[in-house]
C-alpha cells in the first residue's frame, strides 16, 4: 500500500491498522497475530507514520519583537521577571521598563539575551 494522499485514504488506512491491533487485544497480545498480519501491521504504521509527519501543523507564531520573545522564553522557562531580570544580570524596573516597550535593548543585554537565552543575533539585530 501506498501513503496516502487525502484524510479518506487515512481513515481507510488506520481502520486497517485498528482491526489489527484489535484482534491483538482481543486474543492476548501481539503474538497472537500470525507472522503475515504482524509484517502488515508494521508496513502499515510505518505508512500512517510518514502521511503524518508530511501534514503542516498549525504554523507556530514567531515573536514579534524583543519584548514579546522575553516574554515567551520566560513561559518556556517557567521563570517570573524577577528570576529572567536576574539571569540577565539587569534590574527588575529595567526589564519592567523593555517588556513594556519603553526601553530598548543595549549592547550588554543583546549579548546576554544571545548567550544565556538563546535567542538568535539576527533576531536580536533585527528587532533592537
Amino acid at each position: 500500500m501506498k501513503t496516502p494522499t487525502n484524510e479518506t485514504e487515512y481513515r481507510h488506512l488506520m481502520a486497517r491498522i485498528e482491526s489489527h491491533l484489535q484482534k491483538a487485544t482481543s486474543q492476548g497480545g501481539f503474538s497472537s497475530l500470525t507472522p503475515d498480519e504482524a509484517s502488515e501491521l508494521a508496513h502499515l504504521s510505518q505508512i500512517a507514520e510518514n502521511y503524518e509527519d508530511s501534514i503542516p501543523l498549525m504554523p507556530v507564531r514567531v515573536p514579534q519583537g524583543i519584548p514579546e520573545m522575553i516574554s515567551f522564553k520566560m513561559y518556556e522557562l517557567k521563570m517570573n521577571q524577577r528570576e529572567m531580570a536576574q539571569l540577565l544580570e539587569i534590574a527588575e524596573t529595567r526589564l519592567s521598563e523593555i517588556l513594556r516597550g519603553k526601553r530598548g535593548v543595549t549592547m550588554a543585554l543583546a549579548k546576554q539575551l544571545r548567550t544565556k537565552l538563546g535567542i538568535d543575533a539576527d533576531f536580536i539585530l533585527e528587532y533592537a
